[in-house]
């Protein structure tokens, strides 16, 4: 099955895809509303709300305001390797914000104070219900399912310091999408991760590469505090960053930047110039 978040209006909706129409969930604000119902599978399944041809609806992030949005970085061994470091023995772990997340149309602001705006694809875990200290082999009961990301870093704020939150937390310039397809119908070790800039291929992965697995990733956050339905773990991204790139290569206005994993869908964002700040 295969779930989103809806604009619809000034309003938001939790919808079902079937093929090239979307239904919309009646009573649920987003895809997070919804998978806090212990019953979210049978309630969207049956749902025969207005419906919507997906050619024209617009798509909010998959789930509006997380409790939570965790992140790892270097989990695919290629990305590793081309940041020239030695594989970690635990995950590395940053956080991001609601503010940080937009839709997976959206366009984004190439941002006036960094001229270092790299993609980063990644594969995205969806939490389905509370998980709190679970074990590693338990923790697939507890994702709800998939969705893709594009953590776009600003290069120059994230290496400004050891730490790299600086980079990763901008506004609306993560976006999450197109849709969050359920655990049983997507196999994370057998799918490509694909991201293209001006349709040009700048990374091409298979997902099961991850050093650490969601599984593992569950487990390893819930053991730290815990997960709730629709908490969002970004898994990291593989080899093809342009900051690795020689010569490097950067996001500017007028690029767009399309990151899809098959079984899922893509997101299509296009860079535009930045908005001048008010006064």
């Amino acid at each position: 099955m295969k779930l989103a978040t809806l604009r619809t209006g000034t309003t938001t909706t939790a919808a079902r895809l079937d093929g090239n129409t979307f239904t919309e969930i009646d009573g649920y604000a987003d895809l997070g509303a919804l998978l806090a119902d212990e019953n979210w599978q049978q309630i969207a399944a049956d749902a025969s709300g207005p419906q919507h041809p997906a050619a024209s609806a617009e798509l909010e992030t998959v789930v509006v305001d997380p409790s939570k949005i965790l992140c790892v970085g270097l989990n695919y061994r290629s990305h590793i390797q081309e940041m020239g470091r030695e594989l970690p023995g635990y995950p590395t772990v940053f956080a991001k914000f609601t503010d940080t997340l937009t839709g997976p149309h959206d366009a984004i602001e190439a941002v006036a104070e960094d001229t270092q705006l790299d993609w980063e694809g990644e594969l995205v875990v969806v939490v389905g219900k509370r998980a709190h200290k679970v074990d590693e082999e338990d923790a697939g009961r507890y994702i709800a399912g998939y969705s893709v990301a594009n953590d776009i870093s600003m290069r120059e704020w994230q290496f400004r310091t050891k730490e790299w939150l600086q980079g990763k937390i901008w506004a609306r310039s993560t976006p999450v999408g197109p849709v969050m397809v359920t655990a049983d119908e997507f196999d994370p070790g057998a799918a490509t991760l694909r991201t293209r800039v001006n349709g040009e291929t700048m990374q091409e992965h298979s997902t099961g590469d991850l050093l650490f697995s969601p599984e593992h990733l569950v487990s390893y956050f819930s053991t730290i505090l815990p997960l709730h339905p629709g908490d969002i773990i970004l898994t990291g991204t593989p080899g093809g960053v342009g900051r690795a790139r020689n010569p490097q290569v950067f996001l500017t206005s007028g690029d767009v930047v399309e990151v899809e994993i098959d079984g899922i869908g893509a997101l299509t964002n296009a860079m535009v110039d930045p908005v001048p700040a008010r006064a």
